[in-house]
């Protein structure tokens, strides 16, 4: 699993948080949105310019005096850290790496409030001080390089920013125009339609919502999320973006409360939100309330394969859009493999040993790190295509649970 925080010291107190775009080779002068990142003690001469300094080395506090920028000193590696990236350096000596310029899974999370509570969410909400984060947002925007190919805006649930988050479209449309937008949200807030109306207006050339449904009936649905009504606020909300043409794609995620009736769920998707631009049935990620309800909620892809198969293909055949994200190759019926996608982020994805003797490895979307940690398929096996069928080379999961 890749490393996207880091701490050090002060080399001396500084009073605000810094976010600058990592420079690892040192010039003659850096530039104010710039942070010099590096090994060893840097001298003033070539750290002339920068916003701040993060290095491995020590520095002392005459050292520091002289350089007279924010600097966090002692940190154990700043080997993550690339050429493009932007961090933000806290005073309390933590770096985060806010944006990875090699990378296709580049998220901000845009709030931790939110107004659902999800049984399965993996990334539970909060009620913390969040003073600020909409500006160090709206700079990382700025910081990032034009030719990033998507971003992700993720919460919390990112429409409770209400106009700061049209602010945040609006700022992605202006400075990063080629790059790809998907904002996760519950599609709530949409039920009332000058919302949505005003997030059309921005007229982002590539943006899309990605909406969860967990069943075609209102208790279902608003038992998954832990809010009655919420069916319904999320099926108008939807509509509603449809009306005023903002793309939206259906995410459901599959697990015991959800997998039964996916077939009935693919049928009223097609039925009533076929304007729909993409549909995803996503494996579970064992992580917050996830792992917390795992024992109730878990159930191995193999014994949904049925269900899933028959939700898949029936919207496949009519035209829709349909993907298949999180889940393992090895546990689908083959007929699905074409809708399989490597779908988990870099920073957490890995693999199984037994992976390795896969044919298929390069296209199959692997683990969580958190899966491996908890729980995996008792299924996994190597696909090998010298043979008719997949062959079974033998068996390496985890324990079905902690």
């Amino acid at each position: 699993m890749l490393r996207l925080s880091t701490y050090g010291r002060p080399a001396i107190p500084f009073r605000s948080t810094v976010v600058g775009r990592v420079r690892r080779t040192s010039v003659t002068t850096g530039t104010r949105d710039e942070v010099f990142v590096t090994d060893g003690v840097p001298t003033p001469k070539v750290c002339r310019g920068y916003t701040a300094i993060a290095t491995t080395g020590t520095i002392s506090p005459s050292q520091a005096a002289r350089l007279d920028m924010p600097i966090i000193h002692r940190v154990p590696s700043v080997d993550h850290l690339s050429q493009g990236d932007v961090v933000a350096l806290d005073p309390s000596g933590h770096i985060r790496t806010l944006y990875r310029r090699g990378s296709r899974h580049n998220t901000l999370l845009a709030t931790e409030r939110c107004n659902s509570f999800c049984v399965m969410c993996s990334q539970p909400p909060r009620d913390v001080d969040e003073t600020g984060i909409v500006e160090e947002h709206l700079r990382v925007i700025e910081l990032m390089d034009p030719a990033t190919e998507e971003l992700g805006i993720s919460g919390g649930e990112p429409t409770l920013l209400k106009d700061d988050l049209l602010r945040l479209v609006e700022r992605c449309r202006d400075l990063l125009p080629r790059t790809a937008l998907h904002i996760l949200s519950n599609g709530r807030l949409f039920y009332y339609g000058s919302f949505a109306s005003r997030i059309a207006e921005i007229r982002h050339p590539n943006l899309m919502f990605g909406v969860p449904l967990y069943s075609d009936i209102d208790y279902c649905h608003d038992y998954v999320v832990q809010c009655r009504g919420a069916f319904d606020d999320t099926i108008v909300g939807l509509l509603n973006l449809g009306q005023h043409q903002v793309p939206v794609e259906i995410r459901v995620v599959v697990h015991r409360d959800t997998y039964a009736r996916l077939p009935d769920l693919a049928r009223f998707v097609y039925r009533n939100l076929t304007f729909a631009s993409h549909v995803t049935f996503m494996g579970l990620e064992p992580m917050g309330f996830a792992a917390a309800n795992l024992r109730t909620l878990w159930i191995d892809p193999w014994d949904y394969r049925d269900p899933l198969e028959k939700a898949v293909l029936f919207l496949a055949r009519r035209g829709m859009n349909v993907s298949i994200y999180n889940n393992q190759l090895c546990t689908m019926p083959e007929s699905l493999w074409p809708y399989g996608r490597k779908s988990i982020s870099d920073w957490k994805n890995e693999y199984l040993p037994v992976c390795e003797q896969c044919d298929e490895r390069e296209r199959c979307c692997g683990f969580f790190s958190s899966s491996i940690r908890r729980v995996t398929s008792t299924h996994i096996r190597p696909i090998c295509r010298s043979t008719s069928n997949p062959a079974v080379l033998g068996s390496e999961t985890a324990e079905p649970f902690l």
